[in-house]
């Protein structure tokens, strides 16, 4: 476990997000398709564990706390990406697909909100994926579509990484929790 932003947070609530680092290569190729569709969101490639989640600064070492048991407690896996998908027409999202490893990211995510700094409603059931275009001109989402539809990916999962955003700069690793300790 490493911390890798020394900065003090500012203000008396932190956002985070907690997600699976996708490795090179694949991960700079997924953040480029993601950037040449013309996504204003786009950051590196990533599998979410919890999206975005606004919690009291004060209990950023008890969420901390958390994630090192949760990690604990559970063993590195393999996933493996492979072709596309969309949430359309509910959402403007297209992504590439997790075709093994989701029970693991499913029972990940759901040990990470177990802790009640970490529930939320969450607007939709938890669907493991990587967002390659989001909020794009139709056209852009067709061609990530198809352009990834032969995408594959296979590798170890060893770790996740909790990630903070203080509103004035982009998302930033924090730490990294290895899985089985």
């Amino acid at each position: 476990m490493d911390r890798r932003d020394g900065a003090p947070d500012a203000g008396d609530t932190i956002q985070i997000g907690i997600a699976v680092d996708i490795p090179e290569p694949w991960g700079g190729l997924l953040t480029r398709r993601r950037v040449e569709a013309g996504d204003p969101q786009a950051v590196p490639a990533h599998v979410t564990l919890l999206g975005p989640t606004e919690i009291p600064v004060a209990a950023l070492p008890a969420v901390e706390k958390h994630l090192a048991e949760v990690a604990t407690a559970h063993l590195p896996f393999t996933l493996h990406l492979r072709g596309t998908g969309t949430f359309r027409p509910v959402t403007q999202v297209v992504f590439v697909a997790v075709a093994a490893g989701i029970s693991e990211c499913e029972l990940l995510a759901a040990a990470i909100r177990a802790a009640p700094e970490l529930h939320r409603e969450a607007r939709f059931p938890y669907h493991p994926h990587v967002t390659v275009a989001q909020d794009v001109a139709p056209e852009a989402l067709d061609r990530a579509y198809e352009d990834l539809a032969d995408f594959s990916a296979l590798f170890e999962v060893e770790a996740f990484t909790l990630f903070s955003h203080s509103g004035q700069t982009r998302w930033q690793p924090r730490r990294d929790f290895r899985l089985g300790g």
